[in-house]
């Protein structure tokens, strides 16, 4: 393909402007969440760019597992999914890829979420550490995501809680299994469940019921494991970020991933790496009404934390970071 042409910004890298018309498919998230509207924004930034014919599609998808086998299997160009590091297992053919592995996925960059997958019980339990939740044995009613090999919180609530020698049904309790976290949620609030484990941290209704649970750390046992098995990264919930809660170590859920395989266009890989970083304020503008450690975005964005992936970086995206540095 013949390279694009780019308009020069002194001080900053070229950018980008592809003369020929193209095609891309994406792939987002359900349909009206994070991962759908950075979709829509690289979709635009894009168009601006490309010929007069582009044509720019977004899938939905649920940005787990679905989203990297899509993108690696070349049923779309660009898939985002979330956390990031949970991508590295299909890298490298572990876990849930050890029958399918993905060696050509790139990454095109990453849009922050700074996120925590967090396990919480009821403070009538009495409960504060897996230790104790170990010995107690209660018969608890656990709202999460669906362990189905897809989504990565039901993926991820089953290995810690596995890892940690909790039984739920074992001890005569109850799975409350969705697929979004505001169900898992509304069952806490409503009182179906007396604990969770789930992600989306900086949701408002964490802030309703973190008042009335008890935030255990998950143990460093476990984290070493998951991390040696997987590469999933563990991360502090800051002191005071639950109300009246201190601070804990529990494992990494953040920021999303934009995956695409080695085989995408040169120019085209860094026209989209490009987009995200000088273009962020398009992004940021749609959460700048939420303080950034409450934003599902947590912006201001930077353009070179942004090109730092887990996933080997494209050439052509690589190329708009490298660029960074110099400019």
């Amino acid at each position: 393909m013949e390279p694009a042409k780019c308009r020069i910004q002194p001080g900053r890298p070229v950018e980008p402007k592809i003369d020929r018309s193209v095609t891309l498919h994406l792939r987002g998230d359900w349909g009206g969440a994070n991962l759908h509207r950075v979709c829509g924004w690289i979709a635009q930034e894009l168009t601006d760019r490309c010929g007069p014919h582009t044509r720019i599609a977004t899938w939905n998808s649920r940005g787990f597992s679905d989203a990297v086998r899509a993108v690696g299997r070349g049923e779309v160009h660009v898939a985002m999914t979330t956390p990031t590091a949970f991508a590295v297992a299909a890298l490298e053919g572990r876990g849930g890829y050890a029958d399918e592995p993905f060696p050509d996925l790139r990454a095109l960059g990453v849009v922050p979420q700074r996120d925590r997958l967090v396990v919480a019980v009821h403070k009538d339990l009495g409960i504060h550490t897996f230790a104790e939740l170990r010995e107690s044995k209660p018969a608890l009613r656990l709202a999460t995501s669906v362990h189905d090999g897809v989504n990565h919180v039901g993926l991820a609530a089953h290995e810690v809680l596995t890892r940690s020698g909790v039984d739920i049904t074992g001890w005569g309790g109850e799975l409350l299994e969705d697929e979004r976290p505001f169900e898992s949620l509304d069952h806490v609030r409503e009182g179906r469940a007396n604990a969770i484990v789930h992600e989306a941290v900086m949701l408002p209704p964490w802030q309703e019921l973190g008042r009335f649970m008890n935030f255990l750390e998950v143990e460093q046992d476990v984290l070493d494991a998951l991390y040696e098995d997987f590469a999933w990264p563990a991360a502090v919930v800051d002191d005071g970020y639950f109300p009246g809660c201190g601070a804990f170590r529990t494992l990494d859920f953040s920021d999303f991933l934009v995956l695409t395989r080695a085989d995408l266009a040169d120019d085209l890989a860094y026209a989209i790496a490009w987009v995200l970083g000088e273009t962020r304020h398009v992004i940021e503008g749609q959460y700048r009404h939420l303080a950034p450690e409450r934003s599902p975005i947590t912006y201001p964005l930077d353009p070179v934390t942004m090109g730092e992936t887990p996933v080997p970086l494209h050439p052509g995206a690589a190329r708009y970071y490298n660029a960074l540095r110099t400019s």
